[in-house]
């Protein structure tokens, strides 16, 4: 089974246990960054639970999400219409203020993250900015179907290297919010210069 087999037939379950988690104090760093009636693409929407509270927020949303099963839920709470698409084929320019990628490059393979955060850097206007989070280490692997692409403070950094005119304005560590999980997270605040 591959991660977006894992997605598609797994989609509700995915979803009553990350919908309603408070993502308030994650939303906080992104938002205080962004301009008034900010753009943001939220890619790998999942739930669409972001994509809600953004909308609700004022900002104007896009989502996108490669799961077909997830795209559908996710327009239905939303009232948006999802895109189904990967963050491989991201092909926008210089559209957005802000680029919400909340567990979701977790599912990227590791050799090919410098290219999708390329096209997120090309994505954001001048001075936009990224959130993106990943599982906490170093490892790649497989768990449940799903394959992940964990990360720590270091191969962050070198990822982000790569980039031309990026500025890491913070990096922090949280425990998952979700009642039955203490696995640890690497979030990362970027901006474009």
């Amino acid at each position: 089974m591959s991660t977006i087999d894992y997605y598609n037939n797994h989609a509700s379950q995915f979803i009553e246990n990350t919908l309603n988690v408070d993502m308030e104090s994650l939303y906080q760093p992104f938002c205080d960054e962004l301009p008034s009636q900010a753009s943001i693409l939220d890619l790998g929407c999942g739930s669409g639970r972001d994509t809600l509270a953004f909308k609700n927020k004022g900002y104007w949303v896009e989502a996108m999400d490669y799961s077909e099963a997830l795209v559908e839920q996710a327009t239905a709470l939303t009232g948006l219409q999802v895109r189904h698409t990967s963050f491989y084929d991201l092909t926008e320019v210089d559209q957005y203020d802000g680029v919400w990628a909340c567990a979701s490059l977790l599912h990227c393979d590791r050799d090919r993250l410098p290219a999708v955060l390329s096209k997120i850097h090309r994505a954001l206007r001048c001075t936009g900015v990224c959130y993106m989070s990943f599982k906490y280490g170093t490892t790649d692997r497989v768990k449940d179907g799903r394959a992940f692409t964990d990360l720590d403070e270091q191969q962050a950094q070198e990822l982000l290297s790569q980039l031309d005119g990026v500025t890491v304005l913070k990096q922090w560590i949280t425990v998952d919010k979700r009642p039955d999980r203490d696995e640890e997270w690497l979030n990362v605040l970027w901006k474009k210069q």
